[in-house]
């Protein structure tokens, strides 16, 4: 009995499958290789040659355009279900090149709990070019409802998880308050801590979906990189003309090294999601308040598990002493005292000493941050070894556990 062939061009795989499979194939999507490289050849150039004077190729200057970082875009662009992808030099780079959407006067609805980098391109751009922004707590749409103002508001940026308390924001209901108050408004979400495997922003409602490429898509910090997803090919065009013109497009080795990380997003994701949920669970058992959406304690536990596939894999906790707290992170040895997540490696770090150190203390204070917080990013490692290397760190710290 003959097999049933059907046809298979757009067909939809399981996400495992989806992200190591490039259907060149695909109308539109086909990088030429006259090769049929099975891995995506690196074009180290900065320039292509012309056939004449008044006859240009499909590429002219890598700076507008390289078959590497276009094979990237495409395969970014499938995965995150948007109209075009774009690749940047950063994470902050891309968010640099989507803040170029809005004018001066213009004004944004963000987060009270934001990277602090984030935080501080805000504020630069309140300083230097009169975009105001309102930092609201996102956690309630009512919070961002009050805060619109048609004619005024230009994006509502979210974070979700926040980082580093992980606050969860609903953000369909968010987009359909924005876009119905304000419709010339732009709903835009760091998915970074989610990645597009466990959360997909534009199908919920989002316009457009940002991420740091340095961490979770590369998933071995060995390059720094943004990516943009664009809900419209209209957006996505403005998006581009931002980055064809600033040149901050991501290089083609950079590119190369993102297509060959994000290959492997998943086997990473589920394993250093599973160790997550394992070390949370421990955590709250010896009495912590833990801050992690894979836990029922959560307070948007419920929400989170509607709008994304699985809890992550990083989570914060508070020990109630700051001198605690540095002694704890001090004193791991296979948790690497960093400011950025997304590795293979467990890092562990205090966000008010690191990451977060740019947001002024009364800042911090003003929005409930507690200086005391711990962030683990949890990696691949054995997850016993983590464990016995945690409580090692309380031990040594003179932590007792609080039953």
């Amino acid at each position: 009995m003959a097999l049933n062939s059907p046809n298979l061009i757009g067909k939809r795989y399981h996400p495992a499958t989806e992200i190591v499979y490039f259907d060149s194939s695909e109308p539109g999507k086909t990088i030429k290789d006259p090769y049929n490289s099975s891995s995506v050849p690196i074009y180290q150039t900065a320039t292509f040659k012309q056939e004449s004077v008044s006859q240009g190729g499909e590429y002219d200057y890598t700076r507008s355009g390289n078959p590497t970082r276009s094979h990237l875009e495409n395969h970014m662009a499938k995965l995150m279900g948007a109209s075009r992808a774009l690749t940047t030099t950063s994470g902050m780079g891309a968010l640099d090149v989507i803040m170029r959407l809005v004018k001066t006067g213009e004004e944004v609805i963000a987060g009270d709990d934001l990277y602090g980098g984030t935080n501080r391109l805000l504020s630069f751009l309140r300083k230097n070019s009169g975009i105001i922004t309102h930092h609201v707590d996102t956690t309630n749409p009512e919070c961002v409802r009050q805060k619109l103002n048609p004619g005024k508001t230009r994006m509502v940026l979210l974070e979700t998880p926040t980082n580093p308390l992980i606050k969860i924001a609903d953000i369909t209901t968010i987009a359909d308050l924005v876009h119905e108050t304000c419709p010339d408004a732009i709903v835009v979400v760091d998915n970074t801590m989610m990645s597009p495997y466990l959360q997909k922003t534009l199908e919920l409602g989002a316009d457009i979906e940002y991420h740091s490429g340095t961490k979770y898509l590369s998933g071995h910090h060995d390059l720094m990189a943004g990516v943009i997803g664009a809900k419209t090919e209209a957006l996505g065009q403005q998006l581009y003309y931002v980055i064809n013109s600033t040149g901050c497009g991501l290089s083609p080795f950079d590119s190369w090294l993102l297509l060959r990380g994000v290959k492997t997003l998943v086997v990473r994701m589920d394993r250093q999601q599973e160790n997550a949920i394992q070390i949370a669970e421990h955590l709250e058992r010896l009495g912590l308040k833990v801050h992690y959406p894979g836990l029922p304690s959560h307070p948007q536990y419920e929400l989170h598990a509607r709008l994304s596939k699985g809890p992550g894999a990083v989570l914060s906790f508070e020990t109630g002493d700051v001198g605690l707290s540095e002694r704890i992170v001090e004193a791991t040895k296979l948790w690497g005292i960093s400011v950025s997540f997304g590795c293979i490696n467990s890092l562990i770090s205090m966000p008010c000493r690191m990451s977060h150190a740019s947001i002024p203390a009364e800042v911090r204070a003003a929005r409930n941050f507690p200086e005391d917080l711990i962030r683990l990013c949890i990696g691949i490692e054995h997850v016993q070894d983590l464990l016995e290397d945690l409580d090692r760190a309380f031990q040594i710290a003179g932590f007792k556990p609080i039953f």
